[in-house]
């Protein structure tokens, strides 16, 4: 690699501060919605723009006419993987009544051999076991019930896979990001009711779909970045694909035509490559003649002109 094209700085808060002064021509964040703002508001003094990927809150919608067994292999998987720290990771379930206990029985076996040490890892940080364990506790607290694990499954560095049922709206596990290896269920009684749930947070990152005929239709009511129909986190394997968020889960995209233009300049340039003799209609020099003539133009190209 030739000097100067990839340069690597490691540290903590106090070396993403100065980065954030260095004058650099745009910053790209991955983190936490807090640490964003922080970033957006040092940056904020010398104009250097940023793109922030942030948390999420992501929502796995299943529809009466969804493959049922392979939705609940997804969500287990988009739930858990990589010990649920994973920003685009499924982390709330919204379920039509009537497929609702074919779906918790598929969900609960393909948990039923999924532990921590040989299908994930340990949490990284101490404080974000913390974090999950307040999560479980709140919804606890706030009626939900477990499917599998619960308070005890919380072992650190380990937590194993824990699923809350019908937990309130309100709770903290539905409305802040948990990023650990848990998954909130709730039934209800209509797509449209899991749509208006689903949107109902501050975060818009990502979401999936399970549905036969219906995925697209209800992906396009959903506001977030990104979503998968029938699959779950494809649309980070698709390279041509804009990855980003909305509302607290940030602004600007990587990935794609989009992600390329986002890391370049617009600059437009225009060139006069002739003179129409008498129509200087940038000059003070124009006459009446040639604002008559341009107003005949206008009207005829556009109909109307004043």
């Amino acid at each position: 690699m030739r000097p100067g094209v990839l340069s690597v700085v490691t540290g903590f808060g106090e070396t993403g501060a100065a980065l954030c002064r260095s004058g650099v021509n745009k910053i790209a964040f991955t983190g936490s919605t807090a640490t964003g703002k922080r970033i957006m508001a040092a940056c904020a003094e010398t104009l250097t723009p940023v793109v922030l990927e942030l948390g999420g809150k992501d929502a796995f919608i299943v529809a009466p006419d969804a493959d049922v067994t392979a939705a609940a292999d997804a969500a287990a998987w988009g739930a858990m993987a990589n010990s649920g720290q994973t920003c685009v990771g499924v982390e709330r379930v919204y379920v039509t009544r009537d497929v609702r206990d074919k779906f918790l029985a598929a969900l609960q076996q393909s948990l039923r051999n999924v532990r921590p040490g040989t299908e994930y890892g340990p949490m990284t940080m101490p404080g974000q076991v913390d974090v999950v364990r307040r999560h479980i506790a709140d919804a606890l607290e706030h009626g939900g019930t477990t499917l599998v694990g619960g308070l005890d499954s919380v072992r650190p560095p380990y937590v194993e896979p824990v699923v809350l049922v019908d937990t309130d709206e309100t709770s903290a596990a539905v409305q802040e990001e948990t990023f650990g290896p848990t998954l909130t269920v709730r039934t209800v009684d209509s797509v449209d009711e899991a749509i208006s749930l689903a949107n109902a947070t501050r975060y818009g990152l990502a979401s999936t779909v399970f549905s036969r005929k219906h995925g697209v239709d209800i992906a396009r009511q959903l506001r977030v970045g990104m979503t998968s129909v029938n699959s779950v986190l494809s649309f980070g394997a698709i390279p041509a694909l804009p990855f980003g968020g909305v509302g607290d889960s940030g602004f600007g995209r990587i990935h794609g035509a989009e992600g390329l233009r986002e890391f370049s300049r617009t600059h437009a340039i225009a060139r006069q490559r002739f003179a129409v003799p008498g129509l200087a209609l940038l000059s003070f020099r124009r006459s009446r003649a040639a604002m008559s003539i341009t107003k005949r133009l206008v009207r005829l190209l556009h109909g109307r002109a004043r």
